[in-house]
């Protein structure tokens, strides 16, 4: 799985996650297929990927708090901040998967 991310993440926006990944994990539910790499940094990756053709597919990236916006994606996207109960402070960003995986 860690494979497909990296795979969408290079075709879509030429992106190379440097920080080491620590967990991935995945899962369909609801005719979507799920993806989430944890990485050594603090960053999240999540995929939602619809399996049928027109549904939704995005990439999401969230920040631990506290954590500065790592090299290769501080030119390519704006983090919005949420406040969240349970988390903190978040910031994340996403863009819209335009390819067929």
């Amino acid at each position: 799985m860690l494979d497909w991310v990296n795979h969408i993440l290079s075709d879509e926006r030429d992106i190379v996650i440097s920080a080491r990944p620590l967990e991935v994990a995945s899962f369909e539910v609801d005719g979507f297929r799920m993806a989430y790499v944890f990485y050594e940094s603090g960053l999240s990756v999540n995929v939602m990927y619809g399996i049928e053709n027109g549904t939704k597919r995005a990439v999401g990236f969230k920040l631990s708090e506290g954590m500065e916006v790592p090299e290769e994606l501080v030119s390519r996207f704006k983090f919005a901040r949420q406040k969240s109960k349970l988390a903190g402070v978040i910031r994340g960003s996403f863009f819209v998967i335009k390819g067929e995986y």
